[in-house]
């Protein structure tokens, strides 16, 4: 009975997204634009699975990278998929992905200071027992926790910021406020903001003693309101099947519909953690890992060398996944929004997304433009034997 591993390379787009203009994000194309500047980019296992076609066909354009050096003989079946959803942010592509496209807009907070209401960190203020807050604008995670480390180490104020996204972020270092602390606030805080539409809070924990010295920990913890109606993880649990979920998978999902949630960050945790789950994981089971480092360390923070690095590592380690599937299984490689580290801003950027199906027993094949990301929960479903209520599946295409 095949299992199904689906590997979230969060923020890598392929471009060519119809409505990019009406999010500002006209000319935005994330894997385009690092090929671009690194033409001997080396990610041929990647390509062997069809990524350069799926972009070339997304964008109209025809670029090319070599496959020589591949080490996975497997065929794919490849497309370029468009996103329905009225955002662009985590929570929106994976929702769609698994069968819940976003079609109420977010609410979101104004990004010059003061960002949030005043009443609203007053509710916050006294329901944590803080005396304030540090921040209240948008801002790169890292850049505020630069400025304001020190301030909030002294002070005992939490960090508050914002973003294009639809996300409240509380930034507070371990050491000195304390990781149970700073999710107790978050949790506060998530209550407080239902009225306000907010799509999550997340608890950005740093360590460090001052400036040039702080550094985020992977303690993260996304506080999520839950999808609207049953994605794919839902489905796939209430059948009675396994749904492991890997890094940030369980919060982005608020844990609906999770078995097992493995903590992991970094990608070689994250890939050690995939491969270890895929040889003990049962028939039928679904393994949803997310790896984030693409959009959080290269993709925000416009690093365009270290997003090239992270693709031609990742790329190393695709044999590997090959060697722990069984003979029925299927893997996914798929994105869940663009984060053009060649892009104005530090924002994500409304692009196609690439979706990249192998197994054992799979003949090359175009599978087309998909009219939206859930086409591809709705073929995880087809393979688990089950269905959702949206999307098409290309299984048999």
């Amino acid at each position: 009975m095949p299992r199904v591993f689906i590997l979230m390379m969060d923020s890598f787009g392929i471009g060519g997204a119809k409505d990019a203009k009406d999010f500002g994000d006209e000319g935005a194309d994330t894997f385009g634009h690092i090929a671009d500047n690194y033409p001997d980019l080396k990610i041929p296992n990647l390509v062997k699975l069809g990524l350069v076609k799926a972009s070339n066909k997304a964008t109209g354009l025809n670029r090319e990278l070599s496959s020589s050096d591949a080490k996975i003989n497997l065929n794919a079946k490849y497309g370029n998929c468009k996103e329905v959803s009225l955002a662009k942010d985590t929570s929106s592509g994976h929702w769609e992905l698994a069968g819940v496209a976003v079609t109420s807009p977010w609410g979101y907070f104004k990004p010059d200071y003061p960002s949030f209401p005043k009443e609203l960190i007053d509710k916050i203020c006294k329901r944590a027992g803080l005396n304030g807050i540090l921040g209240n604008k948008a801002a790169s995670g890292t850049e505020i926790i630069e400025e304001l480390g020190e301030e909030h180490i002294k002070s005992g104020k939490p960090i508050c910021y914002t973003s294009a996204d639809s996300c409240f972020q509380i930034a507070a270092s371990e050491k000195y406020f304390g990781l149970e602390r700073l999710y107790e606030v978050c949790q506060i805080a998530f209550e407080e903001l239902k009225p306000y539409n907010i799509g999550r809070v997340i608890a950005r924990p740093f360590v460090g003693e001052k400036k040039g010295e702080f550094v985020r920990t992977k303690n993260r913890h996304d506080y999520s309101v839950k999808p609207p109606k049953k994605t794919l993880l839902d489905v796939v649990k209430d059948s009675g099947k396994e749904v492991i979920a890997i890094g940030k998978i369980s919060d982005i999902y608020a844990g609906c519909g999770v078995g097992k949630k493995v903590l992991a960050s970094g990608l070689e945790e994250l890939w050690d953690k995939t491969l270890s789950e895929g040889k003990t994981a049962s028939d039928n089971s679904l393994i949803f890992t997310n790896f984030v480092d693409f959009d959080m360390l290269y993709g925000h923070r416009r690093n365009l060398e270290g997003y090239a690095r992270a693709l031609e590592y990742f790329d190393e380690r695709l044999p590997e996944i090959v060697n722990v599937m069984r003979e029925d299984d299927v893997a996914f490689i798929v994105a869940d929004h663009g984060n053009d580290p060649t892009f104005r801003g530090t924002d994500h950027t409304r692009e196609q997304i690439p979706v990249l199906m192998f197994s054992k027993n799979i003949e090359e094949k175009y599978v087309g433009c998909r009219d939206t990301f859930a086409d591809v929960g709705q073929t995880v479903a087809e393979i688990l034997g089950l269905e959702l209520d949206e999307g098409k599946s290309f299984w048999r295409d």
